[in-house]
């Protein structure tokens, strides 16, 4: 069959134009977007069919950027320093300049939350490599782009409240360079969740080379021992979470009461989280979560225990009252 003749037989198919793609009805995933920023465009949208990067942009075809997720409640953004001081070190380990527009970061945050008009939302910062070409050069992209994205925050009460399961990932855990780099090329992560859901499970746990806890495709992971001792991964094969940084502070207000006797990193054989107290799961978009299953080994009671609901208590009162963490939106 020659292209000619498969051009002759074939349904035609459009040429667009751009009144075609932008009068396009809504997608219903669409709901969830507030707005974006973009420095490609040099300014905010709230049209999700606005919002756009080119698919030259390395980031698109090569997954050559790095990217953040902050949350903002009640019109305060909730640990910003600490978000952007890691974004800087993921981009600097990459070797990707930051955009011109860093030095106004705080700024563009601001004002594209201000537009999406939602004091309870995601902010999803993105550092590409920007547009350039089609290669694997990193030097064919002139300069580093920057985009903002604001989403609602999906509900966990049903998993908050209930608790969630997990299995073993069988997918390979990334090398311990890549492991602290907030890269956007999540393939292995990507693995991870469908696992998960094969499995009718909420989350996968990757193991390291060695059998030890690593880390969940988003989630960061905590046990407590038959002895209360809150225990979390080591750093040098996992993602430096900052829920989970924070958490590991807040845990000493437990040890100081004596719901725990102490909290601290280390080594973990799965054998040890199947006999543990309890697990959590921690993460920037629904902070602490209970684990009551793990590869269908039923953890403690097989409800959401003590320390679990003392973390979120201490870890909900520092989303809404610490000062020192909380950037406000807002002038009220």
């Amino acid at each position: 069959m020659t292209l000619n003749h498969v051009d002759r037989t074939m349904t035609n198919i459009k040429l667009l134009r751009k009144e075609d793609i932008f009068t396009q009805d809504p997608k219903p995933w669409h709901s969830n977007y507030l707005s974006m920023y973009s420095s490609v465009l040099g300014g905010v949208v709230k049209d999700p069919l606005l919002m756009t990067i080119p698919i030259d942009d390395h980031m698109v075809h090569r997954g050559d950027g790095v990217f953040e997720v902050i949350k903002c409640k009640e019109g305060k953004i909730y640990q910003l320093d600490n978000h952007l001081e890691r974004l800087k070190k993921s981009a600097a380990s990459i070797f990707l300049a930051l955009p011109k527009c860093w030095k106004d970061i705080k700024i563009i945050i601001n004002q594209t939350i201000r537009y999406g008009e939602e004091r309870n939302c995601l902010i999803r910062l993105f550092i590409s490599r920007g547009p350039g070409g089609f290669t694997i050069d990193p030097l064919e992209c002139p300069e580093s782009q920057l985009y903002v994205v604001t989403t609602k925050i999906p509900s966990y009460a049903e998993k908050t409240k209930k608790g969630v399961s997990i299995i073993t990932s069988s997918v390979p855990i990334k090398p311990s360079y890549f492991a602290n780099i907030k890269s956007c090329n999540y393939l292995p992560n990507v693995l991870m969740k469908r696992e998960a859901i094969a499995a009718s499970v909420d989350y996968s746990i990757a193991l390291d080379e060695r059998g030890f806890l690593a880390e969940g495709s988003t989630e960061s992971i905590g046990i407590v021992s038959k002895d209360l001792i809150l225990k979390f991964p080591k750093f040098d094969r996992v993602l430096r979470g900052i829920t989970l940084s924070r958490v590991y502070d807040l845990a000493y207000d437990l040890v100081r009461k004596g719901t725990l006797n102490e909290v601290l990193f280390c080594d973990i054989k799965k054998e040890e989280a199947y006999d543990s107290r309890e697990i959590i799961l921690l993460g920037t978009t629904f902070d602490i979560l209970p684990v009551i299953q793990f590869d269908g080994h039923k953890i403690g009671n097989g409800t959401p225990g003590k320390v679990y609901k003392g973390l979120r208590t201490l870890l909900d009162k520092d989303l809404r009252c610490n000062d020192q963490l909380l950037t406000p939106v807002w002038d009220d």
